[in-house]
């Protein structure tokens, strides 16, 4: 997603579940570079470990 094309609405930002947890987390500008590759909404979903997110 562009940055220029953001004006301010927050409900038109893309989303997708986390691979751990299964929250949504929307786009961040931080993640503009890498959002294909983000998978966890936080460093304790990446820390935890994978057999419990069966």
């Amino acid at each position: 997603m562009p940055a220029a094309t953001f004006k301010g609405n927050k409900q038109s930002l893309p989303s997708k579940p986390c691979v751990a947890c299964g929250r949504a987390m929307a786009w961040r500008k931080c993640w503009a570079k890498n959002w294909a590759e983000v998978k966890y909404c936080s460093d304790a979903c990446r820390q935890a470990p994978k057999a419990k997110h069966a």
